[in-house]
């Protein structure tokens, strides 16, 4: 595929993000979206170079992943309504096949249900979310990110 055709796909989805983050009144929350989504992006394009899989399909389910949590303010049920919305965003954009978009919103549906293991794009965002909270304050691991994240940073070469 066209290395120009790719990076225009992801910037409509960064683009299309940056408006829903914008039309957030809070501003401590538009920058909590900002700083989460689009470092889960990061940290999943650099989790699917390291494994060998689509990095460009990772920072769109990275940028996408929690829209329904900064949209609503409310994080109840936000990875199957996050998928959801993906979707509707992926399909009005016209630049993703449905086999793409499947693969991203299941990603997405799947994301807040660390314990189990799923697909590599799935177990990519799992890990990219854990890795972007970690990351955002190193001092505090959630419990329940605890074994994921050990194992995240032994993948990574980054000690126990």
């Amino acid at each position: 595929m066209d290395t120009d055709i790719r990076t225009d796909r992801i910037e409509k989805v960064r683009d299309i993000v940056s408006s829903y983050l914008e039309d957030i009144r809070d501003p401590f929350f538009r920058a909590e979206g900002y700083v989460h989504m689009f470092g889960v992006a990061q940290a999943a394009v650099l989790l699917a170079m390291k494994r060998g899989e689509d990095a460009e399909l990772a920072a769109c389910a990275g940028y996408l992943h929690d829209i329904a949590t900064y949209t609503t303010g409310d994080s109840a049920g936000h990875a199957a309504r996050g998928a959801e919305m993906a979707e509707r965003i992926l399909q009005l954009t016209g630049l993703f096949s449905e086999k793409e978009t499947g693969k991203i919103t299941s990603a997405i549906r799947c994301h807040s249900d660390k314990k189990s293991v799923h697909g590599p794009l799935e177990e990519i965002l799992k890990d990219a979310d854990v890795m972007q909270h970690c990351l955002y304050d190193p001092g505090y691991v959630s419990k329940k990110d605890k074994d994921r994240y050990r194992k995240l940073r032994k993948e990574l070469g980054l000690g126990k």
